[in-house]
């Protein structure tokens, strides 16, 4: 086996242009070959070749690429919708495949997915989970799984720093519409959050969900939500987003049995009760007497937040052979499941119980997709790829694939 994996990308948007930039910037992964990317939009083919250089092959569509023998492995960065399909092409021509957040837009065709997955258990699938790979997020995870201060009592998780503008929804065709994006800040900008939710405190047993359909924007898909996650032990947990509110913060906080936790930043910090709340409820007490809770501290974590680094050095080692560590793209399926359902209860005014019926979803789903319109096509396609694709010193780019032709 080779000692390095030539990669390509389907998808040159502003996510698409995201990852190249920051290949050649930071000089990324020197067992990884970047040979190729493919895209639709001709424009953005031809920047390519103009503003990169003739190293990476363009390709007008993703089958092109994917047989056309250039690559072995492929990052998927194409619109939601797209995600699955875009999988199981490359799980079917034999290349490995990284793909981008979220799985997919519903339970249906992300089953499909990893029913192809299955099919093919000597490729590597991987989704980007790079909140997954925060120091904050893990430490809090093994609070909760060694019960260190007892069991999760209440979750309280607000997150209003996804600021998104006029612009944003404007710039491609597809977003803020039921037929292109196929939900808002759920799908667009929280998808992260929704994952990280059931990968440290489970799946809750019912969802009960409110939102704004373009309560501030110009768009069909929410802005604006509000969810309460119920468990069977008595948990209960809000999950609160927008993507209207300047400046706004993303705040995490868990009541255990024993302490209350709380993440800011990168962070985590303890509030430690004297002893179980349980306990001192039980005991005689003054009215209002209050218990005795020691002054926040920070716990120590290992500092470690590799991000989407850390996600793709893990596949790409794992596709050599020199490691375990990559996530399996087969868990993408739980936080579509919860994004579906707090989508179903706002759709219907209804709670909703886990496990979802995919079907039923589906169903309800391409009512608002049969009722949406279309937006015009975008009168600058490439707008989003300058923007994101800023590197300062054009030397960067020589370099880089200086650096990958000595690989």
């Amino acid at each position: 086996m080779k000692d390095y994996v030539r990669v390509g990308l389907i998808g040159f948007g502003k996510q698409g242009s995201h990852y190249v930039r920051m290949f050649i910037e930071h000089r990324l992964f020197s067992r990884f070959r970047l040979t190729a990317i493919a895209d639709t939009c001709p424009q953005k083919l031809q920047w390519i070749k103009d503003n990169i250089g003739p190293e990476i092959e363009c390709f007008d569509s993703a089958e092109a690429m994917l047989s056309s023998g250039k690559i072995d492995a492929c990052i998927i960065t194409t619109p939601h919708p797209m995600h699955p399909e875009h999988v199981i092409m490359c799980l079917q021509h034999g290349i490995h495949v990284l793909c981008d957040k979220p799985a997919g837009v519903h339970i249906l065709q992300v089953q499909q997915m990893n029913r192809e997955a299955e099919k093919h258990p000597d490729l590597v699938f991987s989704i980007m989970f790079n909140q997954r790979t925060n120091c904050a997020y893990r430490k809090l995870k093994s609070i909760i799984e060694t019960e260190e201060y007892g069991k999760v009592r209440r979750i309280s998780w607000t997150i209003n720093n996804w600021y998104r503008s006029r612009y944003y929804y404007d710039s491609f065709d597809w977003r803020g519409i039921w037929k292109g994006s196929f939900g808002g800040t759920i799908m667009d900008q929280c998808p992260h959050q929704v994952d990280l939710w059931q990968w440290m405190f489970g799946m809750p047993d019912k969802v009960t969900c409110r939102m704004g359909f373009g309560s501030h924007h110009d768009i069909e898909v929410e802005d604006e939500v509000s969810a309460i996650m119920e468990y069977k032990d008595g948990c209960i947990g809000t999950f609160n987003a927008s993507t209207s509110v300047p400046n706004g913060q993303n705040t995490l906080e868990v009541n255990l049995d024993a302490a209350n936790i709380r993440i800011r930043g990168n962070s985590v910090f303890v509030e430690k009760f004297c002893m179980p709340e349980a306990k001192w409820q039980q005991s005689p007490r003054g009215i209002y007497e209050k218990m005795d809770v020691a002054p926040e501290v920070e716990i120590p974590t290992d500092g470690k937040n590799a991000q989407h680094k850390g996600v793709i050095e893990a596949w790409i080692n794992r596709i050599l052979g020199k490691g375990e560590g990559s996530n399996d793209g087969k868990d993408g399926l739980a936080s579509v499941m919860l994004s579906n359902a707090m989508y179903m209860s706002a759709f219907t005014g209804k709670s909703v119980s886990l496990p979802l019926d995919g079907q039923e979803y589906y169903n309800e789903l391409m009512k608002k997709v049969k009722a949406s319109k279309s937006k015009p096509p975008v009168k600058d396609p490439l707008a989003p790829v300058r923007e994101t694709f800023q590197i300062k010193d054009p030397k960067q780019v020589e370099a880089y694939f200086g650096i990958v032709e000595r690989v």
